[in-house]
């Protein structure tokens, strides 16, 4: 079978694979990102501060809505990937063909549920009046338009865990692209407001989605399928799950932590809630070596974990850490001695500049935790640990709400609350990600082989 497109990572350098496997998925996410600081820029300083608050308050919304279809991606791949490690080729043939149906019925739910309780939702959330009525029109039209963004996250998520990462940053490039292109298009020159740059994301996604799914079928040999791959397969559908769902829970609860401490940035006004959307996405930028990282380490533990490696498993890990080590070094210096000019690139607002230049220098004290909380959720996501999905979105929830909560009320403290909870949620989430790193249980999760020692 021809191994162009696809990577066996039970062989070889841990840290050179690793890095080999992060790298297109890091250039991936940065051009994601790019898009959205310029759909920021385009927002924020076209359109005004208020539609830039009013994309802002939608963002921790989107991601409960998407978590679900999010999560399920995750425990497909890390059963093909698995799969992949143990040479099980029709299993993962059969593996892939049922993801089509597991996330095209999750994504149509999510979608009628997101768009159906928009309005609500938002209310509840305190969003300001000045801005809720864009941000229920921007929520809306990204939900209507979730299959795309299932169905491409999910195509991504299978190349990647056949050791191929390539692919998905090919289309990705070419979604940034189209979707920069239509944004100007829609917002500059037809004056469409926040409802265009909703447009220009769902009609990105559904290309980027398309192309990759033709892609692979036409040059991955795991996506040559037969009659009988395509059968419903009850075994494969209910590993899935089961690895799929505490994930996807896991991504609800980190969700549901986010509209919460939303609710409380909603409470400080308009000029907060600006502050705190420029800051998330510089926090978004930050994230995503880490977040390639953890997915490589996720896909490297999955694959090696299949084919009964675990010692290596373990190479993989110290090795990730210390390249976060690194990264989280550099990110501090940076946001530490060039806050101003990073907020300078979002908003005009003086206000909104201040507050968001002190807010990441709070942050940046944390960036280590952050990229641990990565790579251990890698390591534990892909041997098939479930449970710790759920412990891991339980430690966040108790974080964002419970030092936000109490932090809010501290006068002297008062909006600093709103940063000052996200690096210590950071913190404990590390914590117990660590702890149940060194426990060891993930060693008999395998989800081929059972108690595998």
């Amino acid at each position: 079978m021809s191994i162009k497109y696809v990577q066996d990572m039970t062989e070889g350098n841990e840290a050179k694979l690793l890095i080999k496997f992060s790298i297109p998925m890091l250039i991936g996410n940065i051009f994601q990102q790019f898009y959205n600081l310029i759909n920021s820029v385009i927002v924020g300083k076209y359109i005004g501060a208020n539609a830039l608050a009013a994309v802002g308050a939608t963002a921790s919304l989107n991601f409960l809505t998407f978590s679900i279809c999010l999560g399920l991606s995750i425990g497909i791949g890390i059963i093909i990937s698995q799969y992949f490690g143990a040479k099980k080729e029709e299993d993962v043939k059969s593996a892939i063909a049922n993801a089509v149906y597991v996330i095209a019925v999750s994504g149509i739910i999510m979608s009628i549920i997101t768009c159906l309780l928009a309005r609500p939702i938002l209310q509840v959330m305190r969003t300001p009046h000045e801005i809720i009525d864009d941000s229920v029109k921007f929520l809306r039209i990204t939900a209507g338009g979730m299959i795309a963004v299932a169905a491409y996250n999910a195509i991504a998520g299978i190349l990647r865990a056949l050791g191929d990462s390539r692919t998905p940053l090919i289309f990705l490039i070419l979604s940034c692209g189209v979707n920069v292109g239509l944004d100007l298009l829609f917002v500059l020159k037809f004056g469409f407001g926040v409802a265009g740059a909703a447009c220009a994301t769902v009609i990105s996604q559904a290309l980027a989605a398309l192309g990759c799914i033709i892609f692979a079928i036409m040059t991955n040999p795991y996506f040559k399928l037969k009659k009988e791959n395509m059968k419903i397969n009850w075994p494969i559908i209910q590993k899935c799950i089961k690895i799929g769902v505490p994930v996807a829970l896991q991504n609800s609860m980190i969700a549901i932590s986010l509209v919460a401490l939303q609710s409380v940035v909603n409470g400080f006004g308009k000029v907060a809630v600006a502050a705190y959307t420029a800051t998330s996405r510089v926090e978004q930028l930050i994230i995503q070596p880490f977040n390639s990282l953890g997915a490589a380490m996720s896909t490297f533990a999955g694959q090696n974990m299949g084919a009964g490696k675990l010692e290596r498993v373990r190479k993989g890990y110290r090795k990730s850490i210390m390249i976060v080590g690194v990264f989280s070094l550099l990110a501090l210096l940076a946001a530490q001695f060039g806050g101003y000019a990073i907020m300078s690139m979002f908003v005009k607002d003086s206000d909104v500049i201040g507050l968001g230049a002190k807010a990441i220098k709070i942050t940046s004290c944390m960036y280590f935790a952050l990229g641990m909380i990565y790579v251990t959720r890698g390591v534990l996501n892909g041997t098939g640990d479930a449970f710790y999905s759920m412990i891991n979105g339980f430690v966040e929830v108790i974080g964002r709400v419970g030092f936000s909560t109490v932090l809010a009320m501290i006068p002297t403290i008062g909006v600093w609350s709103i940063w000052s909870t996200t690096g210590l949620t950071w913190a404990i989430t590390a914590i117990a990600s660590i702890i149940r790193y060194r426990q060891g249980k993930w060693k008999h999760k395998s989800v081929v082989t059972e108690n595998r020692s």
